[in-house]
């Protein structure tokens, strides 16, 4: 997925394992590109080696978005496994002073979905990164409010949605969509605060 060719560059590094997480990935990519990013999308648990030209994609961002499924209680394996594949870039303070932020999904509404979105921010901080947060109240908190609500979770640090172990990633609800789509935009926004050129 790839788009544009003016505006920060917007890079959404995400594992899914089941579609649910690719959903988020989409919208976020969406919102980013609506708001004028030059947004791309990869999955990282088909990086290759050194070679691979997504690790350029990476390293050439202003933002990059890390997106997993919460598998017991943390990002998936195969997150982890690209986070630990960075190491070199942390060593050399390749990505200090980019922008990030986060989305995850899980089976149950909350999931332990926060920790996987501190696991996140503490990556983002070992490699010098700014952390960009969801900057939305919490929806479906107060009689007047509903399930199709932005923020329907209550997450601050990024965007979590929740979806049906039993069901497909069609099954991704609207809200949960529209509160991704939502951090891509402001992610861009975010950028372009900080890099007025882009």
């Amino acid at each position: 997925m790839s788009t544009r060719t003016d505006g920060p560059r917007v890079v959404i590094a995400y594992h899914s394992g089941y579609g649910h997480t690719t959903a988020l990935a989409e919208a976020v990519l969406a919102g980013a590109t609506e708001a004028g990013a030059r947004a791309d999308a990869v999955q990282v648990d088909t990086l290759g080696e050194a070679g691979d030209d997504r690790w350029a994609l990476l390293d050439g961002a202003d933002a990059i978005v890390f997106g997993s499924p919460t598998y017991m209680g943390s990002a998936s394996a195969a997150f982890h496994a690209f986070a630990e594949a960075t190491s070199g870039r942390w060593a050399e303070r390749a990505w200090s002073g980019k922008l990030a932020a986060g989305f995850t999904m899980s089976g149950a509404k909350s999931g332990d979905k926060l920790n996987t979105l501190q696991y996140f921010t503490l990556l983002a901080a070992q490699h010098g990164m700014l952390w960009v947060n969801l900057d939305l109240m919490p929806g479906w908190n107060a009689s007047t409010g509903s399930e199709n609500d932005l923020n329907r979770l209550g997450f601050y640090l990024g965007a979590g949605g929740q979806a049906n172990v039993d069901e497909g990633p069609e099954t991704v609800t609207k809200a949960d969509l529209e509160t991704a789509r939502h951090l891509g935009r402001h992610v861009t926004r975010t950028a372009r605060r900080v890099s007025p050129a882009t």
